[in-house]
């Protein structure tokens, strides 16, 4: 697309992606690759929450959780999820829309390693998303994983990564007087070919 100059040029949107997230963690005070969540339910009701992007691969996005939570339980059963990446900092955002799978594979080994001990052992000892009586309980079962899982956890059977396959990735950037800069990038499935359009603000 002719217009597409400056920092929306190139051919490959997760390299795009990559850039404007460096870019970001030069200038956002707290989790640059903070993104807000969001799955729907059952009966369809949406649902949102902040997760930390862990990785813009060759070809989607992936983040880390309790596959028993209640996004995991959202995912497992539509297959879908979508999430926004908002940098207050540089005035942009990245919108993403596709199907999902998990990473449970040597990544997601490899990714549980290299989180402190704490968080290792705090994976195991929290029953995410499920009712708890008191914070004491919490510590309670944070001690008792300790003793028992040591120094050295494996990574628990229940926890692990999600990789988002994209059919929809758009970029934002601010414009003066709301007359925004958007590019949507859209394909029929994983690797089918990318079209690009220059979308209204």
């Amino acid at each position: 697309m002719s217009d597409r100059k400056g920092i929306f040029a190139g051919d490959d949107p997760f390299a795009l992606a990559r850039a404007w997230l460096a870019e970001a963690e030069a200038s956002e005070i707290n989790d640059p690759n903070a993104i807000a969540l969001s799955t729907v339910d059952a009966d369809g009701l949406p649902n949102a929450r902040m997760v930390l992007l862990k990785a813009i691969e060759d070809d989607a996005f992936v983040f880390y959780t309790n596959y028993e939570s209640a996004k995991a339980s959202e995912i497992e059963q539509a297959g879908k999820a979508a999430f926004v990446m908002h940098w207050k900092s540089l005035r942009r955002q990245i919108r993403v829309r596709g199907t999902v799978t998990r990473e449970a594979g040597p990544k997601a080994d490899a990714y549980y390693r290299s989180r402190s001990l704490k968080s290792r052992l705090g994976a195991w000892a929290s029953k995410q998303s499920r009712p708890l009586s008191s914070r004491a309980a919490l510590m309670a079962e944070v001690a008792r994983v300790t003793a028992a899982k040591g120094t050295d956890p494996e990574r628990p059977p229940f926890w692990g990564g999600y990789r988002i396959d994209p059919v929809e990735i758009e970029f934002w950037a601010d414009g003066d007087f709301r007359l925004h800069d958007r590019f949507r990038w859209r394909r029929e499935g994983p690797g089918e070919p990318w079209s690009v359009e220059r979308l209204n603000p």
